[in-house]
Parts: C-alpha cells; structure tokens; sequence
C-alpha cells in the first residue's frame, strides 16, 4: 500500500516472482489409443503443434520465464518436443522451461494427482525466491495472457484464483463448477453437478473452472504440505485443495474473457481436447473459412519445433486422377499424388495416392493412405499405412467391429488396428 492506502506493485517485478508449473504427466485415457505411446501434451495438434505449446506460449508472451513441466506418463516424446523447442531462454537470468520428470523425491509412489505431482517437487519450488505459483494444464487449448490474471489476482488480495470460463448451465455438468457472489468470491467448489451454480445476474450460465490457478505461493506450499499428510485425500486441486481452502483464505475466480487474447469480434476460445470427439472438432474447425482459433494472429504466435521438411505437394490433374484439396489444411512434406482431400487436417508428411478420397478427417504424421481407399470423419494416427481400397466411414457396424468408433461417429484408426485387419484385395483398376 501507498500513503494513501492505494495498492502499489510493479507488474513485471511481479511476474519474475512468479513460477508456472504445467502438469504434463497424465495419460489421458480418454484419447483411447492415442495416447497409448505418449502423454496426450504431446499429441500433435492444428498441424504442425503439440498441445502443450498453447499453454508454453502463453507464458512466454504473458512474461512468465520460469517455467517446469512436471512428467511421468510415457514422457519420452514430450521431453524430447521441450528441449528442441524451448530451450531458448536464459539460465543466467533464472530464465528457463524445465522439464521436471518423476523422481519419487517424496516418497516411493508415482504421482497421485495433481496436487502430489507439484508436492513431490516441493524442494525445487523452494529453491527459488517466489511470490507466486501459476498452476496449469498442459492439454487444453487456448491464448491466454497470464499478466491480466495475476494483475486481477494482487488487486484483490487474493490467496487462490481460478480461471473460469462462462458455460451454459444445462452443458456445466461436465466440469468442475464453481459458485461465486456478488464479488466473484468463490463459495463452493463442486466436481460435475447435478444442478450447477448459476452466475450472480446470469441465470442461464455457470463459472466452469479450466484448471488454471493462481497461487500465493507460501499458500500453495502449506496446503501441499497439509494435503500430502491426510490420507483420506485424493490429492488433487479440484477435488481437495481448493474445496478445503474456500472457507479458509480468499479465492475468487477469474472470468477468462477478461483475460482472454482474442479479435475484438471473436468469442473466448477454450477447449479441452482429451476426447477423441473434442480433439477431432477443435482440429476440424480450423479447416472451416473464419476458425474460432486464430493461428494467424501475429501479436500472439504459438511456438513450437517442427523438424524441416519441405513443401507440401499436390500432383495429377487428370479428370479423374486429381491432386487436390479444398477447404483443408495441409502440413510440410505432405504429398496429395492424385487424390482428394476434403475439409480435413493433414499433419506432416502424409501421402495420399491416387484415386482415394479424404473428408472430414484428422491424418496425423507419416501416414500413408492407400489408393483407392475412402476415409471419412475418422482420426488416423502416426505411422500408419492404409491399406488400398479401405474403407472407412461408411458402415458404422464395420467400422465398431475392425476399429474405435464413438458416440459421435468418430472412428479412430491406429497401426496396431489396422494389423489385425484380414489382407485387403486390391480393387481393380
């Protein structure tokens, strides 16, 4: 405070008091098979990103430079997709992105949850001089600037804050809900509702928490410290912490499109993508004229590293023999060798050949798709060679019974499906 009462801080001093920690180290079961190989921060993601650069970007252009991404799960291509790709800033400076895998420092158990994961790395928060701990998760997708947050966070004097986005009540179900008052106090804390809280003044929506939190940080370390000791906890954020400290410290929610980096015409955009339906309609949008999420944007760029390849290709304009795409994304390295490619995304360095038809559908890299073959609104993951004249998309009983189809008619299609398939005949020409 200043001689006349008024809060007084420097908000860059502040941010270099400030540690984000990513948590990266969940599997992420319900990408299904996936995530059978690496942990869903991994994944690729719009093309030529991995989920975790959204989160990794935001601090870098909000001005957080100390960054640890805690691990466990199958982290070898995550850690590697870290060093390649951020190790650009200063040590010296105590500028860095750590990547924090699991040591069993605290004990001779995996991580827990979520709050374990930052408890077992305790001695290395107290390493440094911090005042504040941002907590995040490394699978949505999202731009946010952090600096709002936490400016929002030292006005009100907070001890916690969460990030809330603004959900219908009827679909707030699915979250974790938060009920606020008048002040955006936070009073209760729920874990999916039967009836969420609505929004003071806002009846039809309620304050879903995204998992992002602000911490002072010698309340993040006591209740860490607390929470590790009783054994009836779960040890995680939501579950425990938070609905502990509610009548306990001052936490208040932070509404995400105050914070939010977006057009001045766009609506905020936040997804978490850790089902296969919600990974295949986040990508699919981009393919669409205006996506909600700009990657255009050259005020706030994600960052990543990307191997160099070279340009994609599109060859043979025969009639019925075209190379083409409409209303697609197509990656570096990607060859279209006389097929078509209709509202989907191709990742790096796929292979379509002649005469097979590719709509609605996420291609990850290395994939190969045969001649002649039909995919339509599936996942194909890495590495995979479809066979000529597959099809898939058509028959949805077919389609359960060789591979992964959801609710919402996503078929999800790996290498390890497509081997147990029976030899395919080849279609004659």
């Amino acid at each position: 405070m200043n001689a006349r009462g008024e809060l007084s801080y420097d908000l860059n001093t502040e941010l270099k008091r400030t540690m984000a920690l990513v948590l990266a180290g969940g599997r992420g079961t319900r990408l299904m098979n996936l995530t059978d190989s690496e942990a869903k921060p991994a994944i690729p993601f719009a093309g030529k990103f991995r989920i975790i650069d959204f989160p990794l970007s935001n601090c870098i252009h909000s001005g957080i430079r100390k960054i640890a991404v805690p691990t466990q799960y199958k982290a070898h291509s995550l850690i590697q997709h870290v060093q390649r790709g951020w190790g650009f800033l200063r040590a010296e400076l105590q500028e860095f992105v750590e990547i924090w895998p699991a040591q069993q420092q605290r004990g001779e158990e995996w991580y827990r949850g979520t709050a374990d994961a930052i408890f077992q790395n305790i001695d290395m928060i107290r390493s440094y001089d911090l005042a504040y701990i941002l907590v995040l998760a490394g699978d949505h997708v999202y731009k946010q600037n952090y600096s709002r947050m936490l400016a929002q966070h030292i006005e009100r004097g907070a001890d916690v804050t969460v990030a809330c986005v603004e959900v219908p009540k009827a679909s707030a179900t699915q979250f974790g809900v938060v009920g606020v008052d008048e002040n955006d106090r936070i009073v209760e804390f729920l874990e999916k509702p039967a009836d969420p809280p609505a929004i003071p003044g806002q009846p039809g929506q309620s304050f879903a928490s995204m998992g992002i939190y602000i911490f002072n940080a010698p309340v993040l370390v006591d209740q860490l410290e607390r929470d590790a000791a009783d054994e009836t906890s779960s040890h995680d954020f939501g579950k425990d912490i938070l609905p502990y400290l509610i009548n306990k410290a001052k936490v208040y929610a932070h509404r995400f499109k105050d914070s939010c980096v977006r057009k001045a015409n766009q609506e905020p955009y936040w997804r978490d993508v850790g089902t296969l339906d919600a990974y295949w309609a986040a990508n699919i949008d981009l393919t669409r004229v205006t996506p909600e999420l700009d990657l255009y944007d050259e005020d706030w760029p994600i960052w990543t590293y990307q191997a160099q390849r070279p340009a994609a290709k599109f060859v043979f304009d025969d009639e019925k023999r075209r190379g083409m795409a409409v209303d697609s994304l197509v990656s570096a390295g990607c060859i279209i060798s006389g097929g078509a490619v209709r509202r989907s995304l191709l990742f790096t360095s796929v292979r379509v050949n002649s005469y097979s038809v590719v709509e609605d559908s996420v291609i990850l890299p290395f994939t190969i798709v045969g001649r002649r073959a039909r995919l339509r609104k599936v996942v194909v993951d890495r590495d995979c060679v479809i066979p000529e004249g597959l099809v898939v998309g058509e028959d949805p009983e077919l389609d359960a019974r060789r591979f992964h189809r959801t609710e919402a008619g996503v078929t999800l299609v790996t290498k390890q499906m497509l081997e147990t398939l029976p030899p395919q005949t080849p279609p004659a020409e």
